[in-house]
């Protein structure tokens, strides 16, 4: 008997023994099924403990488990343990073992390390230390040691470690089990082959099979294919280690090479053609369909299974009955909780209404996602895909005798009524992109924007408010899952073209932040001759303001020949029109270098060159400036500018402002006043301020704007689709004294 550091003895390795004792490891929540694998190959008093699942086998048996697991992270012959691992005492272990008698001086050799140490501050070095043992060992038994070949040696060695302790190992199958070979790039945030299979296992797929010889399976969210790749290697009866090209146990000197030749012609004599309907994977991602079809391919699997582009939350079941086991994306993935509530509303109402007889399994990385779907799980497992803890969650899906009730009817019948009534005002007014749905329902708090962009395509913009505190947060949850459901089911719209996002209160900067969304795509529509672009992705509101579409009409009429100034502008929707108007010159002034570079965009739609400038600088302004300042800043220094008059302003400031760039916050109903005088200094004699504020319940303070008249235009400045009280925002038109 040798001693580890610790002072544990070591039992050295005898290659002449029937059975030995090796260790399987596995990932958090695989190791029942690890265990259970294992005892089917053959494996004998297994017993679990930190490192894995430990068991004694024959080498036939051994060979049997590194050809057919389809779960195992690793296969392991452990060589030494050991305590308080440093990097002295990793290599002390290491030289102490006999390596001569594991494997030859013409072997290449590598050392993997996993786990961490409070000892160990980079587990590189403590790999470093384990290799300098090995070939200081060969030295002192045979004068010179074997090479070293990182990439794919024959012998690779493992060094595990678990805080205060570690192993050592051979491990026996050349690295992780899960690279079955098949997979290259492409796809995103894929499952590793060896959890996907431990999904089909959770699942019941293997007994699936065995019940159901035509058993139809399906993975919506296919990504590269991982699913519904493994789920085939199973009904092939296709061992996983068949798959890793040139793969053999053979640098060790325990290994037979006849028995590892017969072990392989065994697993290949058990692969059985699939008799069954193609195993179908989909995914709305071209790239991850191409990949998940080499994959398949490279897995000799492609004539068993079909993988197409489609919309999940569309999609078709194939068959009466079935397995659906997915892994969609969740909030560590595509980082959007808006998103994620769209996702999974919609995907429950689409298992629900068209999956009756399914079995549904779906990977997911918070259980608040199975309250979204409306399902009951039936079964719960816990996984971690990498760090990530996961459930696996599985429902029956009861097939319905009756046809399924539309989702929300009072919603659905109220949408479809606006639509009726909307569509045909707007197709009179050449009005492509207008408001259909906005609170009309107290249970449905939800204000909806119909967009059409210049292709065509239509999209919904969805912007949910806050229930109140006494509505069960379980029923507002089913109540948005319906309405959601229905918005598809009543515009026809696809759902990536459904932009739903929450609206709660806002402050200052956060009136215009950034939703936190995987892909923005901003896409151009038209209004009255205008082309604009918007965005239903990357902010809470879209580019333009679908209330302002009359203020922007009549400032495009108003303004042929007249210069017009535009305050807190915004992406200029307002100075595009009067441009494409005919105005003489327009001037806009935001703080926002994201809003400027839109608004030069929306002028160069229009074929217009719009100068983006620092708002400082007091030279005359080109013929469309973008100034770049505080509004109020640069009004209080713009009558130093000659001739910086307008005929036309267009004032439109937010409820509330306290910006990181500007000493002062603002306040619209304490500010207006003098906000509006300041402006007025810049108006002609003749000329029109038009103020407007989405502030509720503000007052305009007459008595404060000397020497101004102020008339109340609100009704002016509303279409059919904002005509419901109250009004999405108040609007005057202010003159000088006297020339109302």
């Amino acid at each position: 008997m040798t001693e580890s550091p610790s002072g544990e003895p070591i039992a050295p390795f005898d290659p002449t023994a029937d059975r030995r004792e090796y260790l399987a490891t596995a990932a958090g929540g695989l190791a029942p099924l690890v265990a259970r694998e294992l005892e089917g190959f053959g494996a004998l008093d297994l017993r679990e403990d930190r490192a894995g699942i430990h068991f004694h086998a024959d080498l036939a048996t051994l060979y049997r488990c590194l050809l057919g697991s389809r779960v195992a992270s690793r296969i392991l012959l452990p060589l030494v343990r050991f305590d308080e691992p440093d990097g002295d005492a990793c290599y002390v272990a290491s030289r102490a073992l006999d390596w001569p008698a594991l494997f030859g001086l013409d072997a290449t050799f590598a050392v993997d390390v996993t786990g961490k140490s409070s000892h160990i501050g980079h587990t590189h070095f403590a790999g470093v230390r384990v290799k300098d043992g090995i070939a200081d060992a060969f030295r002192d038994a045979a004068g010179e040691r074997p090479d070293v070949d990182a990439a794919d040696p024959d012998v690779r060695v493992l060094l595990q470690l678990q805080g205060r302790q570690a192993q050592i190992s051979l491990d026996l199958g050349n690295g992780g089990l899960h690279r079955r070979g098949y997979r290259g790039s492409g796809g995103d945030a894929p499952l590793r082959e060896n959890l996907a299979a431990a999904l089909l296992m959770r699942a019941g797929w293997p007994e699936h099979l065995e019940t159901h010889p035509d058993a139809q399976f399906l993975d919506p969210f296919c990504g590269s294919g991982t699913l519904v790749i493994e789920a085939a290697l199973m009904a092939t009866h296709t061992a996983p280690g068949l798959l890793r090209e040139g793969f053999r146990p053979h640098g060790w000197s325990g290994h037979d090479a006849g028995l590892w030749a017969s072990c392989v012609a065994e697993a290949r004599d058990a692969v059985r053609p699939w008799q069954g309907p193609p195993l179908l994977g989909s995914d709305r991602d071209r790239g991850a369909v191409a990949a998940a079809r080499k994959a398949a391919q490279a897995a000799g699997v492609r004539d068993c299974t079909r993988f197409e582009q489609a919309e999940a939350l569309t999609l078709e079941p194939p068959a009466d009955h079935g397995m659906l086991v997915s892994n969609p994306p969740y909030g560590e993935r595509i980082g959007n909780t808006p998103e994620l509530i769209k996702l999974y509303s919609l995907l429950g109402e689409r298992l629900r209404s068209a999956f009756g007889g399914w079995h549904v399994a779906l990977l997911v990385a918070d259980t608040t996602d199975s309250q979204r779907l409306g399902l009951r799980a039936s079964h719960k497992h816990r996984f971690y895909n990498g760090t990530l803890a996961c459930h696996l969650l599985q429902f029956e899906i009861h097939r319905r005798d009756e046809p399924t009730a539309a989702p929300a009817p009072d919603f659905a019948n109220r949408l479809q009524k606006n639509l009726r009534h909307l569509a045909r005002w707007a197709r009179r007014q050449e009005i492509t992109c207008y408001r259909i749905y906005d609170t009309d329902l107290a249970e449905f708090p939800l204000q909806i924007d119909r967009y059409e962009a210049e292709d065509g395509t239509v999209h919904l913009h969805v912007q949910e408010f806050a229930a109140p505190a006494s509505v069960d947060p379980a029923r507002a949850e089913a109540r948005l899952r319906g309405a959601l459901a229905a918005m598809l089911e009543v515009t026809g719209i696809e759902p990536a073209h459904l932009h739903y996002k929450q609206r709660r209160a806002q402050k200052g900067r956060s009136q215009y932040q950034r939703a936190e969304t995987a892909q923005p795509a901003p896409f151009p529509v038209h209004e009255h001759g205008c082309r604009l672009w918007v965005d239903l992705d990357a902010y809470l509101d879209s580019g333009l303001f679908l209330d302002h579409r009359p203020m922007r009409l009549r400032l495009q009429q108003e303004c042929r020949g007249l210069r017009l100034l535009n305050l807190f502008c915004y992406t200029a929707a307002v100075s595009v029109h009067a441009a494409v108007g005919g105005a003489r010159q327009t001037v806009s002034v935001d703080l926002s270098n994201t809003y400027l570079e839109w608004a030069e965009d929306n002028f160069r739609a229009n074929g217009l060159e719009a100068e983006i400038r620092d708002g400082r600088s007091r030279r005359q302004p080109g013929t469309h400036a973008l100034l770049r300042e505080d509004v109020i800043h640069w009004l209080e220094g713009a009558t130093d500018t000659p001739g910086m008059v307008f005929e036309r302003i267009f004032l439109d400031p937010p409820t509330f402002s306290n910006s990181k760039r500007t000493e002062d916050d603002f306040e619209v109903q304490r500010d207006h006043a003098h906000l509006i005088l300041l402006a007025a200094r810049l108006l002609t004699p003749d000329g029109v301020l038009y103020f407007s504020t989405n502030r509720r319940r503000f007052e305009l303070d007459h008595e404060a704007l000397t020497g101004l008249h102020a008339r109340d235009i609100t009704r002016e400045t509303l279409d059919e689709d904002y005509r419901r009280p109250p009004p999405p925002h108040r609007c005057w038109a202010i003159t000088r004294a006297g020339r109302e």
